[in-house]
């Protein structure tokens, strides 16, 4: 019977999968080829193996997380484990929780959209009358 005990090292995609930062490992390691996550201050591969107490940069979408390894798993679990897992540094947090508020601002203004039936229409008749 196979011990319980937790492993000392853990694949990079493997973890950020465990961990919830990725829906898909396949997402996590094309994070990591994509140059979106940083081990320790450098490059990381998804092979790269992870040890309690690493530092992680993480960039998913307009987030960027920097998180501290607390504990190693390869099996992902409910979201309260998964959160035990790291601890975000309070810059980090702070710092999304100020862009959160920035693009919540900025959030009033919408993006472009494209023109109704409607408006196709108006655009038509404005083109022909040129």
């Amino acid at each position: 019977m196979p011990s319980a005990s937790p492993p000392n090292e853990v694949r990079a995609d493997v973890w950020l999968w465990a961990a919830r930062f990725f829906k898909t490992r396949g997402l996590a390691k094309q994070a990591i080829d994509g140059g979106k996550v940083e081990l320790n201050g450098h490059g990381c591969k998804p092979a790269k193996m992870l040890h309690v107490g690493d530092t992680l940069r993480i960039v998913r979408g307009e987030e960027r997380f920097e998180v501290e390894v607390l504990a190693l798993t390869e099996q992902r679990g409910p979201a309260s484990v998964a959160q035990a897992l790291y601890r975000e540094s309070a810059a980090s947090a702070a710092a999304r929780e100020a862009a959160r508020a920035q693009r919540r601002l900025l959030g009033a203004v919408a993006p472009p959209t494209r023109p109704d039936k409607q408006a196709r229409r108006e655009l038509r008749r404005l083109k022909d009358s040129m």
